[in-house]
């Protein structure tokens, strides 16, 4: 049975969402540290396997993470303001973010892509690579996607125009409504009540799995036109975030924590990597048995990561903490403008005779660290928060304190 949803600011699940942004910055700092040149930007001279498994893991989950709190606090939203307010939101925090996101950014990201080229060659040069950026906007609209990493924006809103057109198609038909909710009710409470509801949905999760280019998760940035097995995948999520709101407490039952559940977790991430070394060997006798066991246990580890991630953030971070919701509020921004920081840190690296892990905390931490600045100065108080956070909100980092200023002294009466 559906009771109220809550509206109240939840501390954890903010965490949970800044966790999957900063989580992708993490992913994106690592990748120059492959040890096999996979065509990113630049690959540097300190490499290693660990990363090789530390990609795989993360790109299983942080994604789908973000859709299910996109669709959480979708839902959160859409029922504490209204359809108009909604829609009034979508359009300042996401449209606008990926239309403007893309003049400033794929000129910055695309001049990376060739300073890292030329820095592999040892002739990087900054002029010629900003120079290139910006000739390649004449390229828009053809391939608008290709060069940033605003396609989760796009899948963002094109999954939230079919949920809501599904809702204002259930709408039209009260009695087909009632049946449809009471269903999708029983079934999500299923979902996070059961202990084998990870099993189910790995199933459907496999299915579109095996129709990705890669093994593992497509990354959509080619074409406007959706992927359709990535559109199901993240729409799945998206959706059960959505529906999981509809009835308190269901969000805290599908992430409880137990031993077994650990146990579910570790052995498939164990198994994914294992079965992952066998992706190069395409001319293997059982290659597509294997393959169907990868897409099995990889679904089991995507599922199972987004549960006990969340979970784990229910356990350490349920009360408010000012660090937690200023980090919270400024993720958005750094996941917008990470790419082309990371990409120029990492062509700085490149050559340095440090240890990889060395390279990659740096890199991670400066990019977040240079992006918190900025957020504080020119976003968090100004016009651009306003359209992030929904609000400006006061610096925090470089708060400006009121100076006294003389004025005319009154005179004594």
């Amino acid at each position: 049975m559906t009771v109220p949803a809550t509206t109240q600011r939840l501390d954890y699940l903010d965490a949970v969402r800044a966790f999957a942004l900063l989580l992708g910055i993490v992913f994106h700092a690592s990748l120059s540290f492959f040890p096999v040149f996979i065509g990113w930007a630049v690959m540097d001279i300190s490499t290693s396997p660990v990363i090789t498994s530390f990609v795989l893991v993360s790109h299983s989950f942080r994604m789908e993470l973000f859709f299910l709190m996109a669709g959480f606090f979708s839902h959160m939203t859409f029922h504490r303001k209204g359809a108009g307010s909604f829609l009034q939101s979508r359009f300042m925090r996401i449209l606008i973010p990926f239309v403007v996101g893309w003049f400033i950014l794929r000129p910055l990201i695309v001049s990376a892509w060739i300073m890292g080229g030329e820095s592999m060659r040892g002739e990087a040069n900054v002029i010629n690579g900003l120079l290139g950026g910006l000739q390649s906007m004449g390229s828009f609209p053809k391939e608008i996607l290709v060069g940033t990493h605003l396609w989760f924006l796009y899948y963002l809103l094109m999954i939230t125009a079919i949920a809501l057109a599904l809702r204002a198609l259930l709408s039209a038909s009260p009695v087909i409504k009632a049946k449809v909710t009471g269903w999708t009710d029983l079934t999500v409470a299923w979902i996070a009540q059961s202990r084998f509801s990870w099993l189910a949905l790995s199933v459907p999760t496999a299915a579109c799995l095996w129709f990705m280019s890669t093994w593992g998760m497509d990354t959509p940035d080619k074409s406007l036109f959706p992927h359709v097995p990535v559109t199901i995948v993240y729409g799945g999520f998206f959706g059960l975030g959505w529906l999981l709101h509809r009835q308190e407490g269901l969000i805290e039952q599908f992430a409880r924590l137990s031993a077994s559940r650990i146990a579910i977790c570790i052995i498939s991430i164990v198994v994914t990597i294992a079965l992952s070394a066998y992706q190069t060997d395409m001319g293997h006798p059982r290659i597509a048995s294997i393959k169907a066991a990868f897409v099995i246990s990889y679904a089991l580890m995507m599922w199972s990561l987004v549960s006990v991630v969340i979970g784990l953030f229910k356990h350490f971070f349920d009360k408010p903490g000012k660090t937690v919701r200023y980090i919270a509020d400024a993720s958005y921004w750094l996941y917008l403008i990470h790419l082309p920081v990371v990409i120029w840190l990492q062509i700085a690296f490149a050559e340095l005779p440090w240890h990889w892990s060395l390279k990659l905390i740096s890199v991670s931490v400066l990019t977040v660290g240079i992006s918190l600045v900025i957020y504080d100065l020119l976003v968090r108080s100004t016009v651009i928060g306003k359209i992030l956070n929904g609000r400006k909100k006061e610096r925090v980092l470089f708060r400006l304190e009121s100076m006294p200023v003389p004025g005319i002294l009154k005179s004594r009466s």
